[in-house]
């Protein structure tokens, strides 16, 4: 089984990140692969991971964390094979807290596919480019295949300070699946450098 997790990227109060993650792991569920149980979809919440500001004394290449938050957050993310960013658009880039939670990490990320879905005036699509750089650097491999959702056209907004409600156009959900194929396929191949570097 392939395991895929949907991190929430912002934990801002009312942040419509949290409404965006419920419709990639709805839309995911009617994804044949998900279906037929050889890809398992779950929502991991920065929220509620609660991480500090980088607080570790030596570097994440390194290895050697020494706080226990970190070690969890660790052991969360070496558990999947693959990874869904839902990740708003920050002044042309991406939350901090999403950027301080890959940053907490190394080779957690090696060798492993990453998607991207993003939200906001533009689409996110700034913040999807500043992470596919991050994420090279931690030796992942981003795949081609987003969805950017407008919050002009892909959320019902009655006044911009509240959360609304996410209603993705039609063409947004086939995306999506184009996308999850793409991180199974990647996944699957970068399988043995995973395998490789957890036998040593």
């Amino acid at each position: 089984m392939t395991r895929i997790a949907v991190i929430i990227g912002s934990t801002r109060p009312n942040r419509r990140s949290g409404i965006v993650a419920e419709w990639v792991a709805d839309a995911a569920g009617r994804h044949a692969a998900v279906k037929d149980g050889a890809v398992s979809v779950e929502v991991v919440d920065l929220a509620t991971v609660g991480l500090p500001l980088l607080d570790e004394g030596v570097p994440a290449l390194m290895g050697e964390y020494g706080n226990d938050h970190t070690k969890r957050w660790a052991a969360t993310v070496a558990a999947y094979d693959a990874f869904v960013f839902v990740s708003p658009e920050y002044n042309h880039s991406v939350p901090a807290v999403l950027k301080n939670a890959i940053d907490y990490l190394f080779a957690e990320w090696n060798h492993k596919a990453v998607g991207f879905v993003t939200y906001g005036v533009h689409g996110g699509v700034r913040a999807a480019e500043h992470l596919r750089l991050s994420m090279i650097e931690v030796q992942a491999a981003p795949v081609r295949s987003q969805v950017a959702l407008s919050v002009f056209t892909d959320f019902v907004l009655n006044d911009p300070t509240e959360v609304g409600v996410v209603r993705p156009g039609e063409h947004q959900e086939p995306t999506l699946h184009e996308m999850i194929d793409e991180l199974v396929a990647w996944s699957g191949a970068l399988k043995p450098l995973r395998t490789a570097a957890g036998a040593q």
